[in-house]
């Protein structure tokens, strides 16, 4: 059972960026389920590699997109996602390490994070974009 689920009250009516976002979502989920069947220990390092790497690649694009129609609170954008990917990083760490209680903090960190940057962070950009013809 998945952790949370995607609905468009999450969308920042943008296609490509709230595609990326549930990409982000089904990892989170992925871990989850892992945790739910006693599994999450072997796979967290692989999913939060995989998180990492995905979301770099999201918040680069994310960017691009905010610098092009020089978005007023693009500092804050870039803030909050070099706050996460120093969070991923050490959980990453933490994993190597073969920290037990690592995957119900990792799950909890990443699903709080992604709701709250997209519903708050990520919802300021929405109209700001959508008014330049970003859909």
């Amino acid at each position: 059972m998945p952790i949370f689920t995607w609905n468009d009250s999450y969308s920042v009516s943008v296609v490509a960026m709230d595609n990326q976002h549930k990409k982000i979502f089904d990892l989170i989920n992925q871990l989850h389920n892992a945790m739910s069947t006693g599994k999450g220990k072997e796979i967290i390092g692989s999913v939060l590699e995989e998180m990492l790497s995905y979301t770099k690649t999201h918040f680069t694009a994310e960017e691009k997109v905010l610098e092009r129609y020089n978005y007023p609170e693009l500092a804050e954008q870039k803030q909050q996602h070099a706050i996460y990917i120093k969070k991923v990083t050490e959980m990453q760490e933490k994993a190597r390490s073969g920290n037990l209680t690592l995957s119900l903090e990792a799950s909890q960190f990443l699903k709080d994070w992604l709701l709250n940057h997209i519903l708050v962070i990520d919802k300021k950009y929405a109209e700001f974009l959508n008014t330049k013809g970003e859909k």
